[in-house]
């Protein structure tokens, strides 16, 4: 379980280096977690089930790290449709 968290906390962590922004950070975080998500339901399925929890877990925490990003950013700038 754990070398599942620290391999999707690196790959969050490296795929998140490189937004320019919020809203860019926010969307590489979705794009990676699906991503991990997809690898995690094919660790469950054929492979080990412990790594795919690890893995899940770790992108469940990084996509709220993200909302709360947002959340704050527009909680200072207003809300981006206003």
């Amino acid at each position: 379980m754990l070398a599942g968290a620290g391999v999707a906390a690196a790959w969050l962590l490296l795929l998140g280096l490189l937004a320019t922004s919020v809203g860019g950070y926010a969307w590489l975080t979705l794009a990676a977690s699906v991503a991990a998500w997809l690898c995690a339901l094919a660790l469950a399925r054929y492979g080990d089930r412990g790594v795919a929890v690890g893995v899940a877990i770790t992108t469940g925490l990084g996509l709220s790290i993200a909302f709360v990003l947002v959340m704050q950013r527009w909680a200072t700038i207003g809300w981006p449709l206003w």
